[in-house]
């Protein structure tokens, strides 16, 4: 799947919060789920929202080093959520602020 298709897809809430269950990290669910619930929004629509702000927002640097890591895995969309996620987290946006953990 091209990155593209990838980011199109996470910005749909559903297939997001798909996505995000299937991680496997329930500190990262529920750190989300606070953090959607306080935003007013769905889990899937506040993922979307953290993927579509991480590809408007993110660095060459950041780009390369998410190409890098997508192409050694099976599953390079959980990649990208979880990069997306752990970006949020950092920048500690009314969206999604500073407390959260997410990423590895």
């Amino acid at each position: 799947m091209l990155l593209g298709d990838l980011l199109n897809r996470f910005s749909d809430p559903r297939i997001a919060e798909d996505a995000l269950a299937r991680l496997e990290d329930l500190k990262l669910v529920t750190d989300v789920t606070v953090k959607a619930d306080a935003a007013g929004l769905s889990t899937g629509a506040y993922a979307a929202e953290c993927v579509e702000t991480y590809a408007d927002t993110a660095s060459d640097e950041e780009w390369t080093t998410l190409m890098g890591q997508m192409g050694r895995t099976d599953d390079p969309g959980s990649v990208l959520l979880r990069r997306a996620l752990a970006a949020a987290c950092r920048r500690g946006a009314a969206l999604a602020p500073p407390s959260c953990s997410g990423g590895r």
